[in-house]
């Protein structure tokens, strides 16, 4: 038997093990801050198709970046369409509004 409570810890604690990975972190951030949450960070737009590219001077080793965003968006933090080369991906403004209830503190 599961209740609404234990749904949203589980959730939750989905969403913090992939925002605890330092890569993962600093991309969710780069998301963050190059677009208002739920407006598309298209590569096509910064005249690259590379996934690599959200994570330029991040110090993240290339080859893993397709990996850290699979988990963001795993956990539901970020949506992602592939079509053909071009990749788009945007945080999820819901997810975003979430995690800015779950830290208000109630008095």
């Amino acid at each position: 038997m599961s209740n609404n409570k234990n749904d949203n810890v589980e959730k939750f604690s989905e969403i913090f093990k992939a925002l605890s990975n330092p890569n993962r972190l600093k991309i969710f951030l780069r998301l963050v801050s190059c677009c208002v949450p739920g407006t598309v960070w298209s590569f096509e737009a910064h005249e690259s198709t590379c996934v690599g590219d959200v994570a330029k001077d991040l110090d993240i080793v290339p080859s893993t970046v397709s990996h850290h965003i699979r988990e963001l968006r795993q956990a539901g933090l970020i949506k992602m369409k592939r079509s053909g080369q071009k990749i788009e991906c945007w945080v999820d403004p819901e997810a975003l509004k979430n995690l800015e209830g779950f830290f208000q503190v109630k008095r």
